[in-house]
Parts: structure tokens; C-alpha cells; sequence
């Protein structure tokens, strides 16, 4: 049996990148008697959710590998004894921008570095505009608290991510999100989006047999009203944890990564999987 201790630290934007991160170093600072082993940070922490609109000065928001705000949480990392997730928004060279997070491990080292694979074109989510299609495939990333699947918010809705992600060995599959409702949607939505997303990732779990983490932050910017939750499925896609709309913090959930194997045993989804079956997932539709 192997337990992790997983916290999830739910902010919001706190109008300059300095005092935003200096809350979310704040609240991890206060986790470090917490045994933890893994904590995970909400998509584009440090920065608003520029990609409401589309606007050349939104790039601005960027950072590259080597600034400050990296190393002060590889420090933190080393600090809380800690796989740390970290997302950001990544200059990788002038012109060529990702959507990114890096994985420290607990002595502050680089375990990896995921950029997000796909990118959304809706209104209010402009994201195509500032980041390219992410490089690095869906690996997961071995660290002392195990082998994580880090995918991020628009990932979460596709399968095959998380199925990959899966048959390479990952243990947790971990969503960095930045999601909500739009003021100009009607009300009656609300519930149904934000049970949609839930669902979609308790259903990795489930057909994958593994734990699932989101991490949403909260607050409204613009038209966006981000609607938190974030959460924590067991394998078989029970909930373990979450967050309300309102929580501004951190969350510790335990886990028992024995759960894994358990469910596999009783569900062998892997087993009877019909790989001679499965050449049309690579087309982009059936027809012509």
C-alpha cells in the first residue's frame, strides 16, 4: 500500500502577478508540517485569464523557464518536502508560446514539463490566438510520489489523453483548470456545465481505473465567473473531495494508490480492451 497526501490550492486572481503568487506562496508555506506529497496549482496562476479577448499585450503575461517565479517554487518544493505541480504561462522563445507546467520534485529538482495539447477557440476562452499546440505528448512523469499524468483544463475532455496517459503507467491524472461561466450564458446552464466537467473526468477515472485531480480557481474576471470545485475521484469515480465556489485555500485529500490495482482486478478494463479494433480513433470523422 502506498498513501499520498494531495493538495489542491484553490485562488483567484489578485489584480498583479505579485500578489497573487505571494497569496499562493502564502497558503503553501502553511502546509509544511503537512506531511504532503503533492501539491497542485489552478492553470495560469500567476496571471488573469487574459484569454477572454484577443490582444497583442496579453503575451506580456509570459514568463521563460529560468524566471524568478520557477525558482522560487522549486524552492517551495524542497521547502515542503513536496512534488510540487506548477502551471505557467511559458515564453519558450520570441513568438512561440505555450501553455505549460513544470513538475518539481521534492529536492526542488525538474521531474518534467507538460504543455497543453489542446487548445480552445470559444468566446472567451481565445486561447489558439496566444498559445501553440503543446509538444511534449502525454507522458507521464515519474517522481517520488508517483507516476503523474499532468493534462490541463481542455484536455480534460478528451479521452485519449487520459487513456495514454493510463496505458504508460500513470497512477494520478492531474488537471490544472481554469474554467467557469459566462455572464451572457443563461443561468440554467450553470449546474449542467460544471456537472458536465466533473463527469467527463470522473469518467477517466472510471474507465481508466486511477485517480483523477482538478485543481479551478475561483473569482470573476470580465464575463468570467470561475466556479472552483476543485476536486479529487478515486478510481472507481466516487468523490473524494470537493471544493465550493466560495473556498479560497488549501485542500489535503489522502489516497491509497492500492485502490489501482483493487479496481482492476474486479474491473479489467485493460484486459479486454480490442486494440485490433481501434484504427478509426485516428480519424478526424468516418466519413469523407
Amino acid at each position: 500500500m502506498k498513501s499520498l497526501r494531495i493538495a489542491t490550492l484553490q485562488g483567484k486572481w489578485f489584480k498583479t502577478t505579485e500578489a497573487t503568487n505571494a497569496w499562493y506562496v502564502s497558503e503553501a508555506k502553511k502546509l509544511k508540517d503537512s506531511k504532503l506529497d503533492i501539491l497542485v496549482l489552478p492553470e495560469l496562476y500567476h496571471t488573469p485569464y487574459f484569454p477572454i479577448e484577443e490582444g497583442e499585450k496579453g503575451f506580456d503575461w509570459a514568463i521563460e523557464k529560468n524566471d524568478a517565479l520557477v525558482s522560487e517554487w522549486q524552492t517551495i518544493a524542497k521547502e515542503l518536502n513536496a512534488v510540487v505541480v506548477f502551471p505557467f504561462f511559458e515564453k519558450r522563445a520570441r513568438g512561440i508560446y505555450y501553455n505549460s507546467a513544470y513538475v518539481f520534485e521534492r529536492d526542488g529538482s525538474i521531474a518534467g514539463l507538460y504543455r497543453k495539447s489542446h487548445i480552445p477557440d470559444d468566446p472567451g476562452f481565445y486561447e489558439k490566438y496566444y498559445f501553440a499546440p503543446g509538444d511534449t505528448g502525454f507522458e507521464p512523469i515519474q517522481t517520488s510520489a508517483g507516476k503523474i499524468g499532468v493534462l490541463i483544463c481542455w484536455d480534460q475532455w478528451f479521452p485519449e489523453a487520459a487513456r495514454i496517459n493510463a496505458l504508460k503507467g500513470a497512477d494520478v491524472l492531474i488537471y490544472p483548470t481554469a474554467i467557469g461561466w459566462d455572464c451572457k450564458e443563461p443561468e440554467s446552464l450553470y449546474e449542467r456545465q460544471k456537472d458536465s466537467w466533473m463527469t467527463v473526468m470522473r469518467g477517466h477515472a472510471i474507465a481508466n481505473r486511477l485517480f483523477v485531480v482538478a485543481a479551478n480557481r475561483i473569482g470573476t474576471e470580465d464575463d468570467l465567473t470561475f466556479w472552483g470545485h476543485s476536486f479529487v475521484s478515486a478510481p472507481d469515480g466516487f468523490v473524494i473531495e470537493d471544493l465550493k465556489s466560495d473556498f479560497l485555500g488549501a485542500s489535503i485529500t489522502e489516497i491509497d494508490l492500492s485502490e489501482i490495482e483493487f479496481n482492476r482486478r474486479w474491473w479489467p478494463h485493460f484486459r479486454d480492451r480490442r486494440t485490433d479494433l481501434y484504427k478509426d480513433i485516428l480519424k478526424t470523422w468516418d466519413t469523407p
